[in-house]
């Protein structure tokens, strides 16, 4: 470098946060009545494992993109900001069947954006968590002013109909948040990591090598190892939750809401617990109604609780997302 020469610095916002919050939901609703059969099993069992009552699973037409950029609109629309004010587009999701390019990539150019960054995220069920982490950075490094952050999965299209231990769990659906400029903190420090000591309790069940040197290929199915992820998710997450909220500077007693990822109603009970929740936290239970989605699940769920007045504006909301990886993330922020 020569003498005397120094970079410009970054000119960010001083803080960061969610400005709008949108969801897509498909059009078709499968009762536990639909699946029961395949997998030996009833709608009480479901219910009683999982609190799963009925699901959502994308038709053709509902692709990734497609859902993506509905939930991305209403997000955009409820920001009050235009796709062409959009610096970059995170999208966080393990169903899009392209290795290349990028979801995010069609997805931006869809919305009108001005040639925005775009990329991927592909952190399992703690993707969007990560990727609200990243955006929040963004905004406030200065590398972008307004970033929408996508999550959206088409589990339906990796799910076994006959695994016992995951055909009535997983769903489809898309949730989004626009992240801009605050004047105040609205989004906390990101408490994340991963557990790769564990990597192989959620995941495909083959390698892509391995399924085209077949003699008879078949698609690689998720596989689950239920009772072990529970275990884990049950009382580390507790944990990690706990972490955010004291980074925040907070107090478990201040938060209004809980959005944990929608994976099983019984781990969103047993973090409750352990984090001796105040009874006046309103817990997101989007599960009942929509399934496991992932990526998708929390920004999901927090757009029904805003629609449904159960989260409002200014609302302090503890957000916690784990999945496969073990990869795992949990942030506070302000509703929008």
């Amino acid at each position: 470098m020569a003498a005397g020469v120094t970079l410009a610095g970054g000119s960010g916002a001083a803080y960061a946060r969610i400005m709008g919050v949108g969801a897509y939901r498909p059009r078709r609703v499968v009762p536990n009545s639909e699946l029961v059969e395949a997998i030996d099993s009833s709608d009480e069992w479901i219910q009683q494992r999982s609190g799963i009552k009925e699901r959502r699973w994308a038709a053709d037409d509902e692709t990734v993109e497609m859902m993506s950029v509905e939930a991305a609109r209403e997000a955009l629309a409820a920001a009050g900001i235009d796709a062409r004010q959009v610096d970059c587009v995170v999208v966080a999701t393990v169903s899009h069947m392209l290795n290349l390019p990028s979801a995010a990539t069609a997805i931006a150019h869809r919305l009108g954006t001005e040639q925005a960054a775009a990329f991927d995220v592909a952190a399992a069920c703690a993707g969007f968590c990560h990727g609200v982490a990243l955006a929040s950075d963004m905004v406030r490094g200065g590398s972008a002013r307004h970033v929408l952050v996508i999550g959206v999965e088409r589990l339906s299209d990796m799910t076994d109909p006959t695994d016992r231990g995951t055909a009535f769990i997983f769903a489809d659906g898309a949730g989004a948040v626009v992240v801009g400029p605050s004047e105040t903190p609205a989004i906390g420090p990101v408490v994340w990591g991963s557990d790769g000591e564990q990597y192989d309790l959620i995941r495909q069940k083959a390698d892509w090598r391995d399924v085209v040197a077949s003699d008879s290929p078949s698609f690689p199915f998720m596989a689950m190892q239920g009772a072990a992820v529970f275990r884990w998710a049950s009382f580390a997450m507790a944990k990690t939750a706990q972490q955010a909220v004291d980074r925040a500077g907070i107090r478990v007693e201040d938060l209004d809401v809980f959005v944990p990822h929608q994976a099983n109603m019984r781990i969103t009970d047993a973090m409750a617990r352990a984090m001796k929740l105040p009874e006046h936290v309103r817990i997101a239970r989007d599960i009942a109604e929509q399934g496991n989605t992932s990526a998708a699940s929390i920004p999901m769920a927090l757009a029904r609780m805003v629609a449904d007045g159960e989260a409002r504006s200014g609302d302090l909301a503890l957000l916690v997302a784990f999945g496969a990886g073990l990869s795992y993330a949990a942030q506070v922020v302000v509703v929008p």
